[in-house]
This record gives C-alpha cells, sequence and structure tokens, in this order.
C-alpha cells in the first residue's frame, strides 16, 4: 500500500502539537518499519521547512526531513502534475497539488488531518488514525 503524507501530519509531530502528534508518529513509525510505502509531495517538504524552522530551527527541521527521507519517497511530480492539480475540483490548490502528487506516486490513501477538505478527490484521504487501522 501507497501512503501519501499531508505536510499538517509532518508539522503535527514536528512541533509536538497534541492531540494529533502522537497518531502522526505512529504512522510515521509504521511507516518506517515499511508497514507500507511512504511519500511526500516536493512541495511538503519546503512548507513544512518554512513553517517549523522558526520555532524548532534550521538544523532540527533539515535534520527532521533527511531522517524522514531514509524511508518515504518523494512522490515523482511533473509539470503534468501541476496541471492535473489545476483540473481537480478541490476548493485549496495546495490540496490539489497534494492530490496530484498522490496520483504521481500511485497512493492508495492520503493522510492527512484535514481529510474533509479532499471531498471529491479522486484518492481517499483519511486522519493518521484511520491509515494505521488499514496497515493493520
Amino acid at each position: 500500500m501507497n501512503v501519501l503524507i499531508d505536510t499538517d501530519v509532518l508539522i503535527d509531530l514536528a512541533l509536538g502539537r497534541t492531540p494529533h502528534d502522537e497518531p502522526a508518529a505512529h504512522l510515521v513509525d509504521a511507516l518506517e518499519r515499511r508497514r507500507a510505502s511512504g511519500f511526500l509531495a516536493w512541495h511538503s517538504a519546503s512548507n513544512f521547512y518554512y513553517l517549523v524552522a522558526p520555532k524548532r530551527g534550521n538544523d532540527a527541521a533539515r535534520a527532521f526531513l533527511l531522517d524522514l527521507a531514509q524511508f518515504v519517497e518523494i512522490a515523482p511530480t511533473t509539470t503534468e502534475s501541476i496541471r492535473q492539480a489545476g483540473r481537480l475540483k478541490l476548493r485549496d490548490f495546495e490540496d490539489a497539488m497534494q492530490v496530484a502528487a498522490a496520483m504521481a506516486c500511485g497512493a492508495d490513501l492520503i493522510a492527512t488531518r484535514n481529510h474533509r477538505d479532499y471531498a471529491g478527490a479522486p484518492i481517499r484521504a483519511a486522519a493518521p488514525g484511520e491509515v494505521l487501522k488499514i496497515l493493520t
């Protein structure tokens, strides 16, 4: 199973945002143990760094991403992916970009805390805790 991790899940984990950090940590642990293949949209890495570095420091934000890259791949997106995102009927274009990245890597699920924002997406979005239940 392939799972694309939305940026919010990683930020919850890195910044310890309770109560969301615990399910995020369990999901990332499951991906590290290869219970599924994990993917990240390219733009999520820069968004994560931009939002986490001011609170945790540049080195910590960078280290988090590099540690994650030991077992999570970047979705192989292209110019067509951004066009595809533009054709999706989602209110938030960044969410559409996540879906396009999920499509590019063959994701079965998008792990996100904001799963309602993905209504109408061609790939199911679910909260990290729900994704964990599916993986077990």
